[in-house]
């Protein structure tokens, strides 16, 4: 085989791996309401396999300097998330989306403008949650319509997933790690969820989701640092795994205060 034809199936059998999780969990987010299904679409969904794919290819220094440039555009992600619950109360989303992916896109070219250090990347996550959370907090009590899957849906959220994937892989060894950590984080979840819900269920509803996804947003910073750490320390495949733990037992602890919340709250 030759090395063009191994690349090029070595890419498709990524792609499709990836695609295969992202329908896995889209179904558990469309099934399971607007709190767990905001949890789940914080889980590293298209990060993850990102990454596992850069440490296939890459040493763990990369890893480690990629989770640096991925920390402050975790930031950007909260920023644009929060823009948009805002303006999503109002605007439709041919106008409350594109503002709020040229957020995102200023934050990365912010991100891709200075040398960060960890100390840097932990205090700009602190600064723009301590801003943003209270904020879209005001929007996190909806109540949610019954939405209804269309046979695009979770195709075009594989699609969109698989192709940041294969984007990261091919240019990976011409950009560098910092650029490859900010790609990896692009916003892929987010802005499909905004995409395809807002013209099915409205602005405040979608808007809903996304604001409560924010909080899951902290555990994955937590697991940004967690990679960076443990890659410098233990190698790729333990940083990953540490990661990925990170970012579950965080969304799990969320759920289980909320579930306990409601029940104290019900038993009162």
């Amino acid at each position: 085989m030759s090395p063009d034809l191994h690349f090029l199936s070595v890419l498709a059998l990524r792609m499709a791996i990836t695609a295969a999780f992202v329908i896995s969990a889209s179904i558990i987010t469309e099934r399971s309401g607007p709190v767990i299904g905001a949890l789940v679409a914080t889980l590293p969904i298209s990060a993850g396999p990102s990454y596992v794919f850069l440490a296939l290819d890459h040493d763990a220094a990369f890893i480690a300097q990629s989770a640096l440039a991925s920390l402050p555009i975790n930031a950007a992600t909260v920023v644009m998330g929060t823009i948009y619950v805002v303006l999503a109360q109002r605007f439709g989303v041919v106008i409350s989306l594109p503002v709020a992916m040229l957020a995102w896109l200023a934050g990365a070219v912010a991100v891709r403008s200075f040398q960060w250090t960890l100390a840097g990347g932990i205090l700009v996550n602190i600064v723009v949650f301590a801003v943003c959370l209270p904020v879209a907090q005001r929007f996190r009590a909806v109540k949610m319509p019954l939405i209804t899957r269309r046979w695009y849906d979770i195709p075009l959220r594989a699609a969109l997933v698989a192709t940041l994937v294969a984007t990261v892989v091919t240019l990976s060894n011409r950009v560098g790690p910092a650029v490859s950590g900010i790609i990896a984080l692009f916003p892929v979840v987010y802005s499909s969820l905004m995409l395809i819900l807002q013209p099915r269920i409205g602005g405040p509803a979608t808007a809903a989701v996304i604001a409560n996804g924010s909080w899951g947003l902290i555990g994955f910073a937590i697991a940004i640092v967690a990679l960076h750490l443990a890659a410098l320390h233990l190698g790729s495949p333990a940083a990953l795994s540490l990661a990925l733990a990170t970012g579950v037992g965080w969304n799990l602890g969320l759920w289980l205060f909320g579930r306990s919340k409601r029940s104290a709250l019900r038993s009162s």
